[in-house]
């Protein structure tokens, strides 16, 4: 069939994006769905840091790449020996599939899959083939989704099926934003009620880890961002205190604020400065995680004395430590119960066509989430 996506030819173009536009909105093919492989006609996909990552080069991906991880639809054709999938239920796609028989899935940390990762890293799908074709030549796909289309293929371990009451742009985020937010909190640092937790980054992931440390009952909950805007949506949604990272006291003024620093410190910026504010902010003892994806090159240090002294851990969390499955369906019970209020972090929904645009404010931090309605 044909459809239009949103396809990468070349990273590192200069911005504004609306101008350099490196997605070109195209008619592409999509083979029918193979074996273990569901078509699914998109419904609303999220602007994330990690797609603009690959536009900035901080990323890179194999090109041509049809871009989009974070996304919702109702599925129109299963493949060959595809279970509990039926034309017309609503998915969420999640970003890492998950093959259930390596390692990790067996251990547990479903995240790590090996065969996933693999398929990722190449752009193909987890059976190694690739569905999408311009003009005759293959279109790699993005981390398995490619969400910024009017149709994709994904495997079916790409796809969570969820409550088709729950509106497409809402459920869209709860495939990055929320699992990789409120995860890092639920699922890798795991704390006690009442623990004090620092959140260094307020995108739509940091703000969704916002609300994951409300939902553990956290007794101090700091947000730290370079926006005033969204230190105050921060306050609105929970947080007992902001400071903004600009400040040149800012250290100084959380630990005084949390008594010595906090528990646990989470980088969502994907920034060394940021890594290096939120291990600052730990106190002896405590925990600093990292969700964010710098470029590859950059490099975070720390005093190794100070490791030994102060029992400091440091930690990363990818997508959120979660298993899909279990996690999208439990995450959207807690907002469907009030506890997490993730429509609250959905700026704007704008069209394919004006995504350029979209990655234009997302670059300058205008935006908490975007979604393209599809």
């Amino acid at each position: 069939m044909k459809t239009r996506a949103a396809v990468l030819n070349e990273m590192c173009l200069p911005r504004p994006y609306a101008q350099s536009l490196p997605l070109q909105i195209a008619e592409v093919e999509l083979d029918p769905p193979g074996p273990g492989e569901v078509l699914v006609r998109m419904r609303a996909a999220g602007l994330c840091h990690s797609d603009l990552s690959v536009i900035n080069g901080d990323r890179p991906r194999g090109l041509p790449v049809a871009l989009g991880h974070e996304g919702a639809g109702e599925v129109l054709e299963v493949g060959a020996g595809v279970k509990n999938l039926k034309p017309g239920d609503h998915v969420v796609s999640a970003f890492v599939p998950c093959c259930r028989t390596c390692e990790p899935c067996t251990n547990g940390r479903p995240a790590l899959c090996e065969p996933g990762f693999k398929a990722n890293s190449a752009g193909v799908l987890l059976s190694g083939a690739r569905r999408i074709r311009r003009q005759g030549a293959e279109v790699n796909h993005h981390l398995g989704v490619s969400a910024f289309s009017e149709h994709a293929v994904m495997a079916r371990e790409s796809l969570v099926k969820v409550d088709p009451t729950l509106p497409f742009d809402e459920a869209a985020v709860f495939g990055c934003a929320v699992m990789t937010g409120v995860g890092a909190v639920t699922n890798t640092i795991q704390p006690r009620p009442g623990a004090s937790i620092a959140v260094v980054g307020l995108g739509g992931v940091g703000l969704a880890a916002l609300l994951g440390a409300r939902v553990v009952e956290a007794a101090t909950i700091v947000a730290c961002d370079l926006s005033e805007e969204k230190l105050a949506l921060a306050r609105e949604l929970g947080a007992t205190h902001t400071v903004n990272a600009l400040d040149p006291e800012a250290v100084e003024k959380i630990k005084e604020l949390t008594r010595g620093g906090v528990e646990f410190a989470l980088e969502m910026a994907g920034s060394v400065k940021a890594m290096e504010l939120s291990y600052k902010i730990t106190r002896r003892g405590g925990t600093t995680v990292t969700a964010g994806l710098p470029h590859p090159t950059h490099m975070f240090s720390v005093p190794h004395v100070g490791i030994v002294a102060e029992e400091r851990t440091i930690k990363g969390s990818y997508v959120g430590s979660c298993d899909p499955a279990r996690d999208i369906p439990r995450f959207i019970e807690w907002y469907r119960a009030g506890r997490l209020p993730i429509d609250r972090l959905l700026s704007e929904r704008i069209r394919l066509d004006d995504i350029n645009a979209g990655f234009d404010r997302l670059a300058e931090g205008k935006t908490v989430r975007q979604i393209v309605q599809l």
